[in-house]
C-alpha cells in the first residue's frame, strides 16, 4: 500500500502577506479556489523549517490533537510578476516549487488565555504541553502561543521552529536525543494542564512506529532533497531515517522530557498566587 502524501495544489494567486512573524508567509489562492496560509521555501529557516512545519503537524494529527489540514503548494515562476513588494518579489523568486500550506481558517483569532481559557480542556492542554515537549518546540508562549480558536474550536499551528536538533543532527548523541525539553516553562498551556502522567501514557500509545513513520512519509522528497540539506544524508530514506530515530529514541521509556515536564507543572502550580477569594 502507497504511503499517504498531503494534497499538492498549485498557487495560482498571491492575496496578502502576514507580516506578524518574520517569515513572510501569506494568504494565497489555489486553482480550486480555496485559499491557504502559505509558509515559503525561500524564507527564514527554508526547507528544514518545511520539514518540521508538516512533521510536526502531522504528529499532532496522529496523536488526536487539533490542526487545520496540510497541503503542499506549488509556486509556479508566474506567481507575483506583478508584485510591488520587491521583497515579496524575491521571496517567490526564492519559492519557486514545492512550499507547505495550511488551510486559512477564515475568521479565526488568536487564543487569549483570559478570553478563550475555557475552550482548552485541562486534559488537552496538557496533551499539547506533552506534545510540544517530545517534539521540542519552543514556540507556544503567551507571547505568541500559535493557537487559533475558530468555529470555537482551538487549532495549533506554526511548528517551523520545532525539531531545532535538525539544526545541529551531528550534536543529536543519545544524552542529548533523550535530554529533557529546556524551553517549556513559558509554555502557554503549562498553568493549564492536568496531570502529564495520563497524556504520556494515552500520547506514547497512540504514536507508535507506524504512526510515525505515516507523518514522516508525507513529507515530500522535494524538501528532504534540498540542495542545503542534500549533503548531510546519502539518499531521502536515510533522511527520513535520522528523523524516525530521533522521535522514536525520545517515546523509549522511561521519558525524561515527560517526568521534567511534571516536575515543571507541578512547580508551576505551586508559584501561582491565590486568588484573593480564596484568601478570605
Amino acid at each position: 500500500m502507497a504511503p499517504e502524501s498531503l494534497p499538492r495544489l498549485t498557487a495560482t494567486r498571491y492575496v496578502v502577506p502576514l507580516r506578524e512573524g518574520g517569515t513572510l508567509p501569506a494568504v494565497v489562492e489555489v486553482e480550486d479556489g480555496s485559499l491557504w496560509v502559505v509558509k515559503f521555501r525561500g524564507a527564514g529557516q527554508g526547507a528544514r523549517a518545511l520539514i518540521a512545519e508538516i512533521l510536526v503537524g502531522e504528529l499532532a494529527r496522529e496523536a488526536g490533537l487539533p490542526v487545520p489540514e496540510l497541503a503542499v503548494i506549488v509556486v509556479p515562476e508566474a506567481l507575483g510578476r506583478l508584485e510591488r513588494d520587491p521583497e515579496i518579489q524575491d521571496l517567490l523568486k526564492g519559492s519557486r516549487g514545492v512550499n507547505v500550506g495550511i488551510r486559512y481558517l477564515e475568521g479565526a483569532f488568536n487564543f487569549e488565555p483570559r478570553a478563550a481559557g475555557d475552550l482548552i480542556s485541562s486534559d488537552l492542554a496538557a496533551r499539547i504541553v506533552w506534545f510540544d515537549a517530545w517534539v521540542t518546540n519552543p514556540d507556544r508562549t503567551p507571547r505568541n502561543p500559535n493557537l487559533m480558536i475558530h468555529d470555537g474550536r482551538p487549532w495549533l499551528i506554526d511548528h517551523g521552529a520545532a525539531l531545532y536538533g535538525h539544526f545541529n543532527w551531528p550534536r543529536m548523541d543519545a544524552t542529548r536525543t533523550r535530554a529533557p525539553f529546556q524551553h517549556l516553562e513559558r509554555h502557554v498551556l503549562l498553568g493549564r494542564a492536568s496531570d502529564l502522567d495520563e497524556a504520556d501514557r494515552a500520547l506514547a500509545a497512540r504514536l507508535t512506529p507506524h504512526a510515525v513513520t505515516r507523518a514522516l512519509d508525507r513529507i515530500p522528497d522535494e524538501l528532504l532533497t534540498d540542495p542545503l540539506l542534500q549533503a548531510e544524508f546519502e539518499s531521502v530514506r536515510t533522511h527520513r531515517a535520522r528523523y524516525r530515530e530521533f522521535l522514536l529514541d525520545r517515546l523509549e521509556a522511561p521519558r525524561a522530557f515527560a517526568r521534567a515536564a511534571e516536575a515543571l507543572r507541578r512547580a508551576h502550580r505551586e508559584r501561582r498566587p491565590t486568588p484573593l477569594k480564596a484568601r478570605r
